[in-house]
């Protein structure tokens, strides 16, 4: 519990926390979950080095949303999003969760490359599962004499990691690695709770996943830190689903609800092409959630009826013609 690991993956969503808080920060530069980024093989400069990170099985994806990065684990988008946001806002971010003070402004940050040990993470997690409050960890919750009298209780120390708004967008990126990313088979294993997670591949195998009433972290690895051989999601994911599916037998973990939507964040109905608002000839559609105000505001282009950029909205006649992990070690 004690020892100090690269995370590997499951470090992640702070870097997509920093990320998504650039819409609480009004500058030119604003990231959503629907935020397009190009993962392709890329080598990145920092200072005098260069660092080229690779995917899992040297698979890359192309443009994909953040949302899609997050859910599919790809290292090469997480890296490139750090480099946009600023290495040092992401260890901020990191910091503000409890991770400890050995994690460095570099490219490799973004993968999970600085040690910490399984209670960090716990109490770094406890931040999306508490609506952006982080909780520190304590191993002792009371002390009682053998008359039951209370000797000691523990008094939880705690404060505003991330803005809940910014928060929920994290979390609603989690429950999607559940849905249909590296996470999925969460699901296919029989576990049907609201949740949300992430899988972590380094040496070892993680996965750190959350309901709205109970957060568990399971850690796999050799003590002489040899290389498991096993990603996440085939290692410490089937223990974490195994603990969660017994632990809702309990009527203190059973009533799990969905996690609420704080105020100050919208949903619109997005086309799953153009990532634009939707409009009405947009074959695929989804329910994007952004903080109020970073929206998009453009009804989707790709779909639209060619001449007007949609003809319900301009209300002039339309012509009737249609237009047209750390250098791959840090894994799922």
């Amino acid at each position: 519990m004690l020892a100090k690991r690269q995370p590997g993956s499951v470090f992640k969503p702070f870097v997509y926390a920093a990320g998504i808080q650039t819409a609480l920060a009004g500058g030119s530069q604003v990231f959503t979950p629907d935020s397009v980024i190009l993962d392709q093989p890329t080598t990145f400069l920092f200072g005098s080095q260069s660092y080229k990170p690779n995917n899992f099985e040297q698979s890359y994806m192309g443009a994909v949303t953040l949302r899609q990065a997050m859910a599919h684990s790809l290292n090469v988008a997480t890296v490139k999003l750090a480099q946009q946001v600023g290495y040092q806002a992401v260890v901020d971010v990191a910091r503000q969760a409890g991770l400890n003070d050995d994690i460095k402004p570099t490219p490799s940050v973004a993968l999970g490359s600085y040690v910490c040990n399984p209670l960090e993470i716990a109490g770094a997690y406890t931040v999306f599962a508490n609506g952006g409050m982080y909780v520190q960890p304590t191993l002792l919750s009371s002390v009682r004499s053998n008359e039951d009298s209370v000797l000691y209780t523990h008094s939880p120390r705690a404060h505003p990691a991330l803005d809940p708004r910014a928060n929920y967008l994290v979390v609603s990126m989690l429950e999607e690695v559940l849905r249909s990313g590296t996470g999925a088979a969460v699901r296919s294993r029989g576990f049907r709770a609201p949740a949300a997670g992430k899988t972590g591949t380094s040496h070892d195998g993680w996965f750190a996943g959350f309901t709205s009433r109970l957060l568990c972290v399971v850690w796999v690895g050799f003590d002489d830190y040899r290389e498991l051989g096993l990603e996440g999601a085939k290692s410490a994911l089937p223990i974490w689903t195994e603990f969660m599916k017994r632990a809702l037998q309990y009527r203190s973990y059973n009533d799990g609800q969905e996690f609420p939507v704080p105020s100050g964040v919208v949903s619109e109905r997005i086309c799953s092409e153009s990532h634009q608002l939707a409009g009405p000839n947009c074959p695929s559609t989804y329910t994007g959630f952004f903080i109020a105000g970073s929206q998009p505001v453009n009804e989707c282009q790709t779909h639209s009826v060619a001449g007007v950029e949609n003809p319900n909205v301009s209300g002039t006649p339309a012509p009737l013609e249609p237009s047209q992990d750390e250098a791959g070690a840090h894994r799922r």
